[in-house]
């Protein structure tokens, strides 16, 4: 789809900066640069902000724009001072900023964070609670008897499958409980694999696996397929809430977690927090000995890296690792930055 885009320029504003808030300019950052395919509005923020997180600030913009966020490969971004304040301009060529007319293909756009990284885990991984899978119906067998499938094959299912032809296959994962209360928050429910009814019998149902990404085995789990709008761009902004918590696990369970890996938090819906938040990762500090009074003291948290929440669920939710400035590891505290 294209469209016809009205653009003013994208200007750094530190008057859109709420209170408390510090709008940086990064030491030795440039003074012009050219958007390049592949590029992202996080990335771009962080050559010029020493907080990258504050990319909303970082695009100014005329109201009359319908989407004034989108920038495209061939941009030129020029830094100026506007009235004592830094500003960010799209250059066109001439000093005086005034509306241009622009036909983009809309594909074309930078976006925020790259979607590939999160878009499976927004249209399949889930948490759920631990009655919600137990009473889901389960793979009995496959249709001839045998103990494991794969895509193409049929597999008979028990148990009472809701309204619907689609469905998902789930093994159990972990059990996520929250380091402090010890408060179970859910259940990891592994998305491996897509299956279509077929016909029902009893409580005894056919079906046809169309994807499976592993072995699909007996006592595997069928869950409707949830009906998600996948959301093309995710707009990092600090979170309307002052909850706290940890790192309760790692996707792919890494012992030490970086950047663009997908970590679990012990947050969730019911604490207010919001696809896009941002949180601030502190690692734990270590344990050193006094030299003169031979104690064991603990060192100050150090800052080390910053997530963004990209899927939430009622007490938990999923965040994409945008920064570690060292090894992050399960356990580690987050905060609103």
């Amino acid at each position: 789809m294209r469209k016809m885009l009205l653009g003013l320029g994208l200007v750094l504003v530190s008057a859109l900066v709420q209170a408390g808030d510090v709008l940086s300019l990064k030491a030795g950052h440039p003074q012009t640069y050219v958007v390049k395919k592949g590029d992202t509005l996080w990335a771009i923020s962080g050559m010029f902000l020493e907080d990258p997180w504050l990319w909303p600030e970082l695009w100014y913009y005329n109201p009359q724009v319908e989407n004034p966020h989108l920038i495209y490969p061939g941009d030129i971004l020029k830094l100026r001072w506007i009235d004592g304040r830094p500003v960010l301009v799209k250059d066109s060529g001439e000093v005086k900023l005034t509306p241009q007319m622009r036909i983009s293909d809309l594909d074309d756009a930078i976006p925020a964070i790259p979607l590939d990284v999160v878009a499976p885990f927004l249209t399949r991984s889930r948490i759920v609670s631990q009655a919600e899978l137990e009473a889901a119906p389960y793979v009995l067998a496959g249709r001839n008897g045998n103990i494991v499938a794969g895509a193409g094959d049929y597999v008979l299912g028990r148990g009472q499958f809701p309204d619907g032809s689609s469905f998902g296959v789930y093994r159990q994962g972990q059990v996520y409980v929250d380091p402090l209360t010890k408060e179970v928050l859910g259940v990891e429910a592994k998305d491996i694999g897509t299956a279509e009814l077929r016909s029902t019998e009893g409580d005894v149902s056919t079906l046809m696996l169309n994807r499976s990404t592993e072995e699909i085995r007996r006592a595997d789990r069928f869950l409707p397929l949830e009906r998600r709008e996948l959301v093309a761009r995710f707009e990092p902004k600090a979170p309307d809430t002052e909850a706290k918590g940890f790192i309760i696990a790692v996707e792919g369970g890494v012992t030490q977690i970086g950047s663009m890996d997908v970590v679990t938090l012990n947050l969730g819906e019911r604490n207010g927090l919001q696809a896009g938040d941002v949180m601030a990762i502190f690692t734990t500090g270590v344990l050193v000995r006094d030299p003169v009074t031979n104690e064991q003291i603990k060192a100050p948290d150090v800052r080390s890296g910053v997530l963004m929440v990209f899927r939430t669920f009622e007490k938990a939710s999923y965040a994409l690792v945008l920064k570690a400035e060292q090894a992050l590891k399960v356990g580690d505290r987050v905060t609103p930055p």
